[in-house]
């Protein structure tokens, strides 16, 4: 019996003939690749400036420095993600301000973040979790009344919309990840994308040692620029994102019509969902469900087991229930487009016999 993994990396042909040419060329850190990859992702989220750097937690913590966030100020984060998020915040020297989650769509509750809001907080790091847009247009009220910075954590993300507006564009800076595993990838990395042509150069610095030209630094900075190899796959990738993406929605959409037994993803009306996972929620015994699905040679994924106010990183005795019961209830099931007709219906008949026998 062939596995059905949860997750499998596309990487073609062509993707393997671009690096090869990049490797031949001699010029394989941060060169004519990158840029090129820049601005063709710039296409996907409204013409904004695009900063590609080494990974999707790099473009978090960077845009979160060059707003301007540090130390004294607060930051208000969903607890319900993956710990990256949080970790960008804490490394600028700022406090991540931890908040609660809709238990309908998994993405940060606009009335928590009202309920956190003081003095000190300077932003909100907004996560578009699983692929799903966060509610923008409330958040973006919401911030500006309190004249509060929005960065947007699309690492999940990509060409994920509300009202065909991408995300990525809601936000003062919006961070992508090309993590393997993510809808598309360039092996590692990451992109930033802001709107302010002063925040981008500022970017653009930050990455590259403090330095636009050569050994005429500007400001400290740091190392966290993308290789030509990594953007070389990525351009490739880009071309075949559309396409993927149309592909993960239907076999959403095929396992939502078909799976009993347990709440499927809801998207919103005008909502765009890019599916990066496909999470239901299972009320009692989901471990269960994960052995019985092992079992059959499919993999399964708890996407989060714990909530991050509660890691011994962060260890924060706060009341977050709708997290905490998340957590104890999400299962991503397979929905990457390399999965068949066949692959799909496995996936439908196995989860509905191990929920049934719950």
């Amino acid at each position: 019996m062939r596995k059905i993994l949860l997750a499998k990396p596309k990487i073609g042909m062509r993707d393997q003939v671009a690096v090869v040419k990049v490797l031949r060329s001699g010029k394989i850190a941060q060169g004519p690749k990158v840029l090129e990859f820049e601005e063709k992702f710039s296409k996907l989220v409204g013409g904004r400036f695009c900063i590609a750097v080494n990974s999707g937690t790099s473009a978090s913590l960077l845009s979160l420095i060059a707003l301007g966030i540090g130390p004294g100020d607060e930051v208000i984060v969903p607890s319900f993600t993956f710990a990256a998020t949080a970790n960008s915040v804490a490394l600028t020297g700022a406090t991540p301000v931890f908040v609660d989650i809709d238990l309908d769509t998994f993405n940060i509750n606009v009335e928590s973040i009202r309920r956190a809001i003081t003095p000190a907080t300077k932003a909100i790091h907004v996560v578009h979790l699983y692929g799903l847009p966060a509610n923008m247009v409330e958040i973006k009220h919401l911030a500006k009344a309190h004249n509060l910075l929005i960065v947007e954590d699309a690492a999940q993300a990509h060409l994920a919309s509300i009202e065909a507006k991408p995300v990525g564009t809601f936000g003062d800076a919006a961070a992508f990840s090309f993590y393997p595993t993510k809808n598309m990838t360039t092996g590692e990395g990451g992109m930033i994308v802001v709107s302010d042509p002063s925040i981008a150069r500022e970017i653009r610095m930050l990455r590259n040692q403090g330095m636009e030209q050569r050994y005429q630094n500007e400001i400290v900075g740091y190392n966290m620029r993308m290789t030509d190899i990594s953007a070389a796959i990525g351009i490739c990738q880009l071309a075949k994102l559309q396409s993927w993406t149309e592909k993960r929605i239907r076999n959403a959409e095929y396992l939502s019509r078909n799976i009993v037994g347990c709440k499927v993803p809801s998207v919103p009306d005008g909502y765009v969902h890019a599916f990066h996972q496909y999470t239901v929620r299972i009320s009692s015994n989901r471990d269960q469900v994960v052995e019985s699905l092992r079992k059959v040679e499919i993999e399964s994924g708890v996407y989060y087991p714990t909530p991050v106010h509660q890691l011994k990183s962060f260890a924060k005795l706060i009341d977050l229930p709708n997290t905490e019961k998340s957590c104890h209830e999400v299962l991503s099931l397979p929905v990457h487009p390399g999965l068949s007709k066949k692959d799909l219906n496995r996936v439908v008949t196995e989860i509905n016999q191990a929920i049934e026998k719950l």
